[in-house]
């Protein structure tokens, strides 16, 4: 207990350099880039790691005439760029964490 009270005290005094390296963060996240795919590649997604779509490609051989599952496809390219941003995402607060010695569950904002 007193050990993870002294870290959090740590980062308590570098909290200056905490918001600066959280809008680095958030800035870096902007450039990580990933993809998500359905129906063997007829929708692929185009997505950031701040849980941005960027673009979507729908393959020509894609059913446009079957709406319906255009839309499914499209939800599921979606949803998986998403899960792909959310993963990268959280191995980059893993390590800007761990490079400022911040303990992670401090619920710090910017951090979780």
């Amino acid at each position: 207990m007193f050990k993870e009270l002294g870290q959090m005290m740590g980062a308590l005094k570098n909290l200056g350099k905490l918001k600066e390296e959280a809008e680095k963060f958030q800035a870096r996240l902007a450039d990580l880039f990933v993809e998500g795919s359905a129906g063997g590649g007829m929708v692929r997604v185009r997505a950031n790691a701040r849980m941005e779509v960027l673009r979507i490609e729908i393959s020509p051989d894609a059913p446009l005439q079957d709406r319906e599952m255009l839309e499914d496809l499209i939800a599921a390219a979606v949803n998986q760029a998403l899960v792909k941003a959310r993963e990268v995402a959280s191995e980059e607060v893993q390590k800007m964490a761990q490079s400022l010695g911040v303990p992670l569950g401090l619920g710090l904002p910017g951090l979780s």
